[in-house]
């Protein structure tokens, strides 16, 4: 799942609709917002994600923060360590060789550095 599908979820359950519910007014099918909550899919259009924000009644600070997090959701991400250091490539293959054993801490430890929080993670 991307922090913008838990986000979904959080606020689809918060409004207590369904997947299936929310897909049928938006006019999507249920399979396609399946598919972007868990991360299938890439990213929202831009058209889909002013949508989303409607339906949820998101406006100012809370529409922005909803289009920050689908910014930070591409679940096929590309690095392009192109001229940089060899250490910059080397940090790049070794953590798409072993982002799936980062432990929560671990995790939570790269947000830090990278001056990202957690709750992009749990949409919180």
């Amino acid at each position: 799942m991307t922090p913008f599908g838990s986000r979904v979820r959080q606020l689809r359950t918060e409004k207590g609709v369904s997947l299936k519910q929310m897909a049928d007014e938006l006019e999507i099918s249920s399979a396609y917002l399946s598919a972007l909550e868990h991360g299938h899919k890439g990213l929202p259009s831009p058209m889909l994600l002013r949508q989303i924000c409607t339906y949820f009644g998101l406006i100012w600070d809370a529409a922005e923060e909803l289009e920050r997090v689908a910014a930070l959701s591409d679940p096929r991400v590309t690095v392009d360590t192109a001229g940089l250091s060899p250490d910059h490539t080397l940090v790049a293959n070794l953590l798409a060789r072993d982002i799936a054993r980062l432990s929560p801490g671990q995790l939570s430890g790269l947000l830090c550095v990278l001056g990202a929080q957690s709750t992009v993670l749990t949409g919180t």
